[in-house]
């Protein structure tokens, strides 16, 4: 895949996020469903910090399509590559999968019908749809040199039960 094609598709990724991002934020002063920020706010649920993982995710891997020289051997390259296979791809494929399955099982659980009057139904599949769809497109525009897999476990778990913890 070309460079260009490659900074075209993180930037066009990044806005995307950066876009949701902001609408939910410009939500935060509208009456709210009861009980949906009620502890920790919008940070206790996944799919935020999965929408803010992956803006950071695009966003650093637009700055690194911007870098002149040999890009696979700098640290920033290294460190998108190890949030990509790490933290991105397996919390982004996560959330997506196991919000629909629950969804198809009980919406109630994860998503109550009184949210669809706070979110409307774009802003439900761009975060719990579209963000497989653009995790793909990753995996087909970008080579990723992948961490062993100990060290890739090691850190997951201990981001996820440092999740499950608070």
């Amino acid at each position: 895949m070309t460079s260009a094609v490659r900074g075209v598709y993180h930037i066009t990724a990044f806005s995307w996020y950066a876009f949701i991002v902001k609408n939910l934020n410009d939500k935060d002063g509208e009456d709210l469903p009861s009980g949906i920020f009620v502890y920790g706010g919008p940070w206790k649920y996944l799919t935020f910090l999965n929408l803010l993982l992956q803006m950071t995710f695009f966003g650093l891997a637009a700055v690194n399509d911007l870098q002149p020289g040999k890009k696979a051997e700098s640290t920033l390259s290294k460190f998108k590559d190890f949030l990509f296979s790490v933290f991105a791809f397996p919390v982004g494929t996560f959330v997506v999968l196991l919000f629909w399955a629950i969804f198809a099982y009980d919406r109630e659980l994860v998503y109550p019908a009184a949210i669809d009057t706070f979110f409307p139904p774009w802003m439900n599949h761009a975060m719990h749809t579209f963000v497989l769809p653009i995790l793909l497109g990753e995996v087909l525009v970008q080579p990723h040199a992948y961490p062993q897999t100990k060290h890739a476990l090691t850190a997951l778990g201990i981001v996820g039960l440092a999740y499950l913890s608070w």
